[in-house]
């Protein structure tokens, strides 16, 4: 059962593993990202964030879809954390009805992005793909952590 699908370019760090997996009482953290899956420096890394007693999963965008849509990862109950929006995107569209939030909680500032939040910057490509989900029934909104108020998302 997917509880969350986050995009954090963190991946996971403290607000992901404590806040995040507190708040939403699920055993599993699924990390989706082809470059993690592929790196296992990165890999490393983030298994030292992950909390105690959690399951943590590793995948490319590709196997994350096929294992979604195979059914095989419905006993668990997940976050899902994804490192860019072209990632959720992607995810999204690969699994159907599967997913229908997305939480924005964090992507860096870039050239050529807007701020939309104090923690959330988008390039217009990305603003328009979120938008588009948006018109396809999918609930996308900004929160940093569970305690803050859910913003919905809105393109500039």
């Amino acid at each position: 059962m997917i509880k969350l699908v986050r995009v954090d370019h963190r991946l996971v760090h403290g607000q992901v593993a404590v806040s995040w997996f507190n708040s939403l009482d699920v055993n599993t953290i699924f990390v989706v990202n082809d470059d993690v899956a592929h790196d296992d420096f990165r890999k490393s890394a983030i298994r030292l964030a992950k909390p105690e007693k959690s399951k943590l999963v590793m995948k490319s965008v590709a196997d994350s879809i096929k294992a979604i849509n195979s059914g095989v990862t419905d006993k668990y109950k997940m976050l899902i954390v994804v490192e860019s929006v072209a990632d959720a995107v992607e995810l999204i569209k690969g699994t159907g009805d599967k997913i229908t939030s997305l939480n924005l909680g964090g992507t860096k500032p870039r050239e050529g992005t807007t701020n939309y939040s104090k923690t959330i910057n988008l390039t217009a490509e990305e603003a328009n793909e979120l938008a588009q989900l948006q018109q396809k029934g999918v609930d996308v909104w900004i929160q940093q952590v569970p305690n803050d108020e859910k913003q919905e998302f809105h393109k500039k």
